[in-house]
């Protein structure tokens, strides 16, 4: 093949590979226990996959409308009424979509120009930055406290100008397993209150929070919810993340907008699994049920490595909990984690690749979403270093 001559001008000159191919693909070399890129390794609910089967058996296996068939919009509207009490109109404020990454990246898309603002929390999901530069727009980052990953509100008070679009949320919040309170809503709430700037709410993992404590959605409060994009995964909390079917909530006006942009970069989202996630919704225990699940294998998990050198603060929600190691080595959280993954089999990810200026805490991040058997053999591999 001739070789390309003209010079081709990155739009993304920083943009190393993901952290999560790295590490997975170390896991894979080391033959690693594997907790991190945070996916299950076991199967999503076997009456779940019968269906998707079924609509496959029953010819829904050409394009699905554009917005998503109407009776998963409908069921994910009916979802929102149950848990938060809030209405959203299946026909003008719902988008089934690729994933919840591509929900997020079709969001700034339709929202994010040239010299925009967007003020984002770190460590941050690292799609975030990315797709916020790649419209133009430039990424004010506020760095979380390590020790308890509070948000400064004053701070992010003082970052708001002319320039700010949008603000980026993440709750239950990965890589820490921190939840926005009530308060922190209120918060938001009366900063955003009298400007222009738009909201993104991330929660796809709104379903997994634990110890009694309650989702605060931005659905739930109207000076947010009338500005926000919220996000949702079916694969986090159907366990099949390979199925990247998400969803997207907004005002009509905003998912107008939103729908400008998703019919030109996926148009529609795989139509069998739709026609099986309408059917699914429909009895409420299948998500219900979730927070106690994790919250065993949560505790597990800990109950497991409480001896251990590693420190830790519970998790609070998502399927992920932070391990400190500073009493066992100064090496830095990348190092340590290749090392981990080479000399004892287990995979972790390092926390200072999400935060600003790649501040390291000595923090590594484990999914727990994984078989008690799995949990159990990467215990007693943590317990002996």
């Amino acid at each position: 093949m001739p070789t390309y001559k003209h010079r081709f001008q990155s739009k993304l000159p920083e943009v190393p590979q993901s952290i999560f191919s790295v590490m997975s693909a170390l896991a894979h070399k080391e033959n690693a226990v594997n907790l991190s890129q945070g996916f299950p390794d076991f199967e999503s609910d076997s009456k779940l996959i019968q269906m998707v089967n079924n609509a496959m058996i029953n010819g829904k296996n050409q394009y699905a409308p554009m917005p998503g068939i109407f009776s998963l919009r409908r069921a994910i509207s009916e979802k929102m009424e149950l848990l938060y009490g809030v209405s959203y109109n299946p026909e003008t404020e719902i988008t089934v979509t690729a994933g919840a990454t591509q929900a997020i990246f079709t969001a700034i898309a339709a929202s994010v120009k040239k010299d925009d603002e967007v003020i984002i929390f770190k460590p941050a999901y690292d799609c975030y930055q990315p797709t916020i530069e790649l419209f133009g727009g430039k990424a004010i980052s506020v760095q979380l406290n390590p020790e308890d990953f509070k948000i400064d509100w004053e701070l992010v008070k003082s970052l708001i100008s002319d320039r700010t679009k949008m603000i980026i949320i993440n709750t239950p919040h990965n890589p820490s397993g921190r939840i926005l309170s009530k308060q922190d809503m209120l918060q938001l709430e009366a900063i955003l209150q009298n400007t222009n700037v738009l909201l993104l709410s991330d929660e796809v993992y709104e379903h997994i929070i634990f110890d009694e404590e309650q989702h605060q959605s931005a659905a739930l409060f109207p000076a947010l919810a009338e500005r926000a994009f919220i996000v949702a995964s079916f694969g986090k909390t159907f366990h099949n993340t390979g199925w990247k079917t998400g969803y997207c909530l907004a005002p009509a006006a905003l998912m107008k907008e939103f729908q400008k942009v998703h019919q030109f970069n996926v148009f529609s989202v795989n139509h069998p699994t739709q026609v099986a996630l309408a059917e699914y919704l429909k009895t409420p225990n299948n998500y219900l049920h979730l927070s106690n699940f994790y919250q065993q294998k949560r505790d597990l998990f800990l109950s497991l490595i409480k001896d251990s050198c590693f420190t830790f603060v519970p998790s609070k929600g998502t399927y992920f909990q932070l391990l400190n190691f500073k009493n066992i080595t100064n090496e830095t959280d990348v190092d340590f984690a290749i090392r981990l993954t080479k000399e004892h089999k287990i995979a972790s990810i390092p926390i200072s690749v999400f935060n600003e200026a790649g501040l390291d805490s000595k923090n590594l991040r484990f999914c727990f979403a994984k078989t008690d058997e799995t949990l159990k053999q990467a215990a007693a591999i943590l317990c002996k270093i």
